[in-house]
């Protein structure tokens, strides 16, 4: 009997690793087929598949936490308006509506039932961010989600097979990047079939007819697993709170986090109202950053799914930045939403003690850029084209207790930044610098990630816009246990004029946009940084040598070597950090 018992467990791991394997490869049909840079070159993207319950059953690890987790509530809604009992082969059925969605107009969330012997037994969804919606193009400016773009409820994108042509035409109709969003909505479809055709190849491997005692097995091995770690953790109360720049006010992010035996709650009561402009986010989008910060560190290793997901609960009263209601204009959601890791991880600090890392940039740098092709008279039809092209860079992240920030690294959403061949193949546009920003991460025993430098111009020296979407200008990530905070950014003109963190501005003719952004916070007292660390440091363009001398107290000579005897005059007499080698 025991050895039954081992044998079905190792069959049902084996089975539980396949299944990721299936979306894994699902993620990467939809990064292979998809049209738009955000997807193919920076990732942004989700896959997974369910239970026909509704219960996620594996994740790929390919896609953002926004996307996984959003997702995750979506497909309920899903199958609430139309039921499974109800689906036929071929149908598929997708949606951007920010509530029933990933939490913006750009987001288009498609779900795909899987039929073996004409019973359902899966559903695969996928979620993409594509480069235009219409209205006002992406970005914090709108008043309403009215303005933000073409907004498709749930329905079917095909029926029995059928892909509904009219609604394409509808969608292309609205949208600045017809070809890249209908491209991209074959993409989501594709992704979907793909994911079902490895189900049912593995499946018919296995002589499996469900997937019923498969997904028990998933789900109620990781809750129990997830409930394991948090039962290790100190049971209290603890609470964390952050200020970021808003539109035009700053917004205040407030979370009191409970832990107890039967998981942990974060409540954002007391975070700021609804802002006028569109970085306000759904309650959706803020259960899926916040239950992602806590697992950073509370069973990180455990499979994301319905069983691993559900002991954290997630609550903000409704009006709030964190939880806004139809109709407020939700397009930069990001913005704000992510930096709710950051706000959970200050209050895991105060349980875990040293594990949490310091605050780095968190939100994404990803400005859309706008404009023309060519000047009139240069093409064909004797009238300028126009381009539009949102992409991804990013500032440092915090510093950990034993390790440096990661530089110009997106976390948490994990996207990739834009290549710069990428920018300049498909829009009329040249980066002419694209370099670390030094001394912009936090000083400390562990430096913060430095930030980067961008600077973007015309190739034919035409204007553009850009609808930008920053944050850490005004309020900079925060260093932990004695660290310093990172250096805060900037948006600027070449010519020398400063540019707005948030909204739609013009780039003279002949002008560039630069973005300095920011850097993550330090960790640790600076004066215990090794000084042949820093001395690299300064050697690799990191810090300068008045950093390395006001904040870590090593003083480099002309010649890049340490003075000894003045460090160990400005680090307090007698102490000394590391080696005398000085190459």
């Amino acid at each position: 009997m025991a050895n039954n018992d081992s044998y079905r467990q190792i069959q049902q791991q084996i089975l539980w690793n396949r299944l990721i394997a299936v979306v894994e490869e699902q993620a990467q049909a939809l990064i292979r087929t998809a049209f738009s840079s955000t997807v193919r070159e920076a990732g942004d993207l989700s896959a997974g598949v369910f239970h026909p319950d509704g219960r996620m059953l594996a994740q790929a690890i390919t896609g953002t936490p926004g996307h996984v987790n959003a997702m995750a509530a979506s497909v309920n809604y899903f199958i609430e308006k139309f039921p499974v009992s109800e689906m036929k082969p071929g149908d598929v059925l997708f949606t951007n509506d920010p509530w029933h969605g990933t939490g913006h107009l750009h987001d288009f969330t498609m779900v795909t039932p899987t039929f073996k012997d004409t019973r359902p037994v899966a559903l695969f969804a996928s979620t993409c961010h594509v480069v235009d919606i219409g209205g006002i193009g992406f970005g914090p400016d709108g008043r309403e989600v009215f303005e933000e773009g073409i907004n498709i409820p749930m329905t079917y994108f095909a029926e029995a097979g059928t892909i509904d042509q009219r609604l394409i035409e509808l969608i292309k109709a609205n949208v600045r990047e017809p070809l890249q969003v209908e491209g991209d909505l074959y993409a989501l479809a594709s992704c979907n079939d793909a994911g079902s055709r490895r189900l049912l190849d593995m499946m018919r491997e296995y002589a499996l007819e469900d997937l019923h005692a498969l997904g028990e097995h998933i789900i109620s091995s990781s809750r129990n697993a997830m409930l394991d770690e948090i039962r290790k953790l100190p049971q209290g109360t603890y609470r964390n709170r952050m200020r970021t720049d808003g539109y035009d006010n700053p917004i205040d992010l407030v979370a009191q986090m409970i832990v107890h035996d039967d998981g942990i709650d974060v409540d954002f009561s007391g975070s700021s109202p609804v802002s006028s402009k569109g970085i306000n986010v759904p309650i959706t989008y803020t259960q899926a950053y916040a239950s992602f910060g806590v697992r950073c560190l509370v069973g990180s290793s455990i499979p994301n799914n319905t069983g691993s997901l559900n002991p954290i609960k997630v609550w903000a009263p409704k009006g709030s930045v964190l939880n806004a209601p139809r109709p407020c204009p939700v397009a930069a959601r990001h913005v704000i939403g992510q930096m709710l890791p950051d706000v959970v991880l200050g209050c895991l600090h105060q349980a875990l003690g040293t594990r949490a890392p310091a605050e780095g940039t968190s939100s994404l740098w990803n400005p859309t850029l706008m404009g023309r092709c060519a000047r009139p008279g240069t093409n064909e039809e004797n009238e300028p084209k126009t381009f539009t092209l949102n992409v991804f860079h990013s500032g440092g992240t915090g510093a950990r207790y034993n390790k440096d920030g990661m530089s110009a690294t997106a976390f948490p959403s994990g996207v990739r930044n834009t290549p710069v061949e990428v920018t300049e193949l498909i829009a009329p546009l040249i980066v002419w610098k694209k370099e670390y920003r030094t001394d912009s991460g936090g000083a400390g025993h562990h430096r913060g990630g430095l930030g980067q430098i961008m600077e973007i111009g015309h190739a034919h020296a035409d204007g553009f816009s850009v609808s930008a979407m920053f944050d850490r200008i005004r309020f900079a990530a925060r260093g932990r246990n004695g660290g310093k905070d990172g250096q805060t950014g900037a948006v600027l003109l070449a010519s020398g004029g400063k540019l707005r963190a948030k909204g739609r501005q013009d780039i003279p003719q002949g002008d560039h946009l630069i973005m300095e952004m920011p850097g993550g916070g330090g960790y640790g007292d600076p004066l215990q940084r090794e000084m042949e660390r820093v001395l690299s440091d300064v050697r690799d363009g990191l810090i300068s040598k008045d950093t390395a001398r006001r904040d870590y107290g090593v003083v480099i000579n002309d010649h890049d070597e340490i003075d000894f005897d003045r460090s160990k005059k400005l680090r307090g007499k007698g102490t000394r950090s590391g080696s005398r080698s000085t190459k």
